[in-house]
């Protein structure tokens, strides 16, 4: 099997991926997909690269094949196309089918019968992951930690608590000691054995008074 003998079976002609349009794309139907490789044409060994199926082959071969969305044999293929450099040498060839799964399995194993084994690309190998381009790691910063800079102290100014004491509050002990100083000191008055005591001494003759 090879793509001339696809060609005689009812597949369309040969498309070169790389300039297909949507234009050169058949209605969504179920179809079976052949992808070759143009390097490979009329050589012995078979230049079947690819036998797959879908029931939307504009989805499949711009979005799937080409864009490299949808399930692991899309975007194997995808991979092979664009990392190993397939998209300038393979062509592409379909033919529709209202049993597109019967019709695959039936290629595959007339493949297999012919060649010993599977289309390379049919082969279960796992597809290599590629790993997603980020940016450079760049650690997070931690945010800043505010230091207090010790700024020069300036000479503070004296705290005066407020007075709690009314406006008036201060003239009252000048007033009072003025009152103090007004008020003629209190003299003792004499006690009673005193007064007695003076008026008897005034009773008394006189010496010079006393005649014998």
């Amino acid at each position: 099997m090879n793509s001339k003998t696809l060609i005689e079976t009812g597949f369309t002609e040969w498309f070169p991926l790389k300039t297909l349009t949507h234009s050169n794309l058949p209605s969504d139907k179920g179809a079976v997909i052949i992808i070759m490789d143009k390097e490979l044409s009329g050589k012995p060994e078979s230049d079947i690269l690819y036998i797959g199926r879908t029931k939307k082959p504009v989805k499949r071969i711009l979005g799937g094949y080409l864009a490299g969305y949808g399930g692991k044999n899309s975007k194997k293929v995808n991979q092979m196309l664009f990392d190993k450099g397939y998209i300038d040498r393979v062509a592409i060839s379909w033919i529709l089918t209202d049993k597109p799964r019967i019709m695959q399995e039936e290629l595959l194993a007339k493949f297999k019968e012919d060649h010993g084994g599977l289309p390379i690309w049919n082969t279960k190998k796992k597809l290599t992951v590629k790993p997603k381009v980020t940016p450079a790691f760049k650690p997070k910063k931690a945010p800043a930690l505010k230091t207090k800079t010790a700024a020069p102290k300036a000479a503070a100014a004296p705290v005066t608590k407020p007075s709690t004491k009314p406006k008036n509050a201060s003239k009252k002990p000048a007033v009072k000691a003025a009152v103090k100083a007004e008020t003629p000191a209190k003299t003792e008055l004499p006690s009673k054995e005193a007064t007695a005591a003076e008026a008897s001494e005034k009773a008394k003759p006189s010496g010079s008074e006393i005649t014998t």
